[in-house]
């Protein structure tokens, strides 16, 4: 508990966790902080999505196409909650060519990434941020405390603010910011493979491909990124 007590500095943490918001709100737009924080909350509620899910889903798609073309999958766009798989299925009942169909989505797959990746920029900024900001708060920690040499019962808040920032700093920089940041990017990752998954699968289907080699297809694709580490 003493231990405790020493390291809830207010000082401390002002200077290093409140520095560290000025300086994202400084280098980022705040609707891009907002989607890093609103990107945290769904780390801690996200549910790990299967593969074998997606391919059974477009085998399911291919047969109903070759039964009854791609006006069978009208019906599937309100009930699907994947926002890219929903515009892709839109894009297949339009009539959209194969060519076009995968450039239209190769454009909205690369700026979701691009998305991605700049929010887990956003935390691995943070992470550099907060040690520089905890050595501030050290200095600032030891200048008080040469300010009261000659009041001893003053001398312990400021060495304590001094190291208790620097702790404050390296700490959140390597135990939360850069976490994070490598979650959000390996969750990227597995997200930006699934889109690439769905546009094969959508280009096979507009294509009539049979049920069967769509399913080796998309079957053989996943588990080659996860061999290559693509997916995690």
């Amino acid at each position: 508990m003493t231990l405790l007590r020493t390291l809830l500095q207010p000082d401390a943490a002002l200077i290093v966790f409140g520095g560290t918001f000025l300086a994202l709100a400084v280098s980022y737009p705040m609707a891009t902080l907002r989607r890093a924080l609103n990107a945290t909350r769904l780390l801690l509620r996200s549910r790990k999505t299967s593969s074998d899910a997606l391919v059974a889903t477009f085998t399911d798609f291919a047969i109903r196409v070759r039964k009854r073309g791609v006006m069978a999958l009208e019906n599937e766009i309100p009930k699907t909650t994947d926002a890219f798989l929903a515009r892709t299925l839109g894009l297949l009942v339009d009539g959209t060519t194969a060519e076009d169909l995968r450039r239209a989505l190769k454009i909205a797959s690369d700026a979701v990434e691009q998305a991605d990746e700049e929010v887990a920029d956003v935390f691995e900024s943070a992470a550099g941020y907060a040690p520089t900001l905890g050595i501030l708060g050290a200095v600032l920690g030891l200048i008080q405390v040469m300010q009261h040499l000659t009041a001893p019962s003053r001398l312990g808040a400021g060495i304590a603010v001094a190291f208790v920032a620097t702790v404050y700093g390296v700490a959140s920089a390597n135990v939360v910011f850069l976490p994070i940041a490598t979650r959000l990017r390996v969750t990227a990752r597995t997200r930006a493979v699934r889109r690439e998954a769905i546009i094969e699968g959508a280009v096979a289907l507009q294509q009539g491909m049979h049920p069967r080699l769509v399913e080796a297809q998309l079957d053989g694709y996943m588990r080659g990124a996860r061999l290559t580490g693509k997916a995690a």
